[in-house]
Formats: C-alpha cells, sequence, structure tokens
C-alpha cells in the first residue's frame, strides 16, 4: 500500500469490470477493489476513507444509489463517481454525487477523472486546512511553548492540521509549495 498516493475504492458487481478499472487507476492510486455495496462499506469502516469512489449503480445485493446514500452519512470527505451503464434520468438531481460516467469508460477518462476528483478534494480541503492552520499559528506565536505542550485542545488541533497537510499531499502533486507559502505568513498579534 502506497500512502503517498490517492486511496481510490472501486465498487462494481461485474469483476471483470471492476478488475479492468483497477488496471486503469493502479499506476497513480492505491486502489480497493469490491465487488458487492455490502463489501464496499465494508471495507470504507475497516480502513481509512478513501479519497475517491467509483461506484457502479446497477449492483443486485444493494443499488449503487442505496450505496451512495450510505457513504453520504460517514463522516468523510470522499468524492464518489457513479461509473454506470445505466442511462441518466431527472432522478440525478436527487442523488448527492460528485460526478457521472457512462459505460463503457476509456482508460483515459477513469485516470482523468480520478486525477480531477482528488484535486477538487484537495482543494476543499486546504481551505479547512488554511482556517486551522492560521488558528494554531496565532496561537503559537502569542503563547509560550510550555503552555501549549499541555493543552489538549491545542494538540487535536496541531495533531488535525498534520492530518490534512498530509492528505492534501497526497491529492494533490504540487501542494507542498502552496503549504509553505501560506506558512510563510507572519501571524503574531498587534
Amino acid at each position: 500500500m502506497y500512502v503517498d498516493r490517492p486511496r481510490v475504492l472501486l465498487v462494481d458487481d461485474e469483476k471483470e469490470v471492476a478488475d479492468a478499472y483497477a488496471l486503469r487507476i493502479e499506476a497513480v492510486a492505491d486502489v480497493t477493489v469490491t465487488y458487492s455495496g455490502a463489501e464496499a462499506l465494508s471495507a470504507v469502516d475497516e480502513s481509512e476513507p478513501p479519497d475517491v469512489v467509483l461506484l457502479d449503480r446497477h449492483m443486485p445485493d444493494r443499488s449503487g444509489d442505496e450505496v451512495l446514500e450510505e457513504l453520504r452519512e460517514y463522516d468523510m470527505r470522499t468524492r464518489i463517481v457513479m461509473v454506470t451503464a445505466i442511462d441518466p434520468g431527472l432522478e440525478l438531481l436527487e442523488l448527492p454525487f460528485d460526478d457521472y460516467l457512462c459505460k463503457p469508460v476509456d482508460r483515459e477518462d477513469v485516470r482523468a477523472v480520478v486525477d480531477q476528483q482528488c484535486r477538487v478534494l484537495a482543494y476543499e480541503l486546504l481551505g479547512r486546512y488554511f482556517g486551522i492552520e492560521s488558528k494554531r499559528a496565532v496561537i503559537a506565536a502569542e503563547l509560550p511553548p510550555e503552555r501549549l505542550e499541555e493543552h489538549e485542545r491545542f494538540a487535536a488541533l496541531d495533531e488535525r492540521a498534520t492530518e490534512l497537510r498530509e492528505r492534501i499531499c497526497r491529492l494533490l502533486p504540487d501542494a507542498d509549495e502552496l503549504l509553505t507559502a501560506f506558512s510563510g505568513i507572519e501571524r503574531e498579534a498587534y
């Protein structure tokens, strides 16, 4: 498992299709393949949340629409792409997915959608990171280190900033420069 690459969960009841898509993206992402909705939900429960989910809409045990609704109930930041042979209709207006691809999907499109959704997620997380990091930096500039070492909420904030930074760097190849520039801004109170 490569921790420096995006995590993708691929869900399709057609084993050959799922495995083919996995082969197309395994060079750019850490891919977990599941062949049912229940297996996909179990995989999410047992591991770090995926960055991108490629989800088939039509599966026998549990539809992709049902899996989508359940995934959205989880407390995780994940981009979900429906990848299916079902023709889209107006019912899509009610579904909380981030992108929709109609099968068959060629190699370039599968890779492109994973890359695109990773970038979108990274930009969403950047906003959260900048908010946490600016608050952390101001407090660190104003209070003595020994006081901060004993403060649980500050330690939790520091840990959350580190987690976000690592995930952003995994999702966005050029993130280090952007994050370093942000960290270089003086935040001392006047």
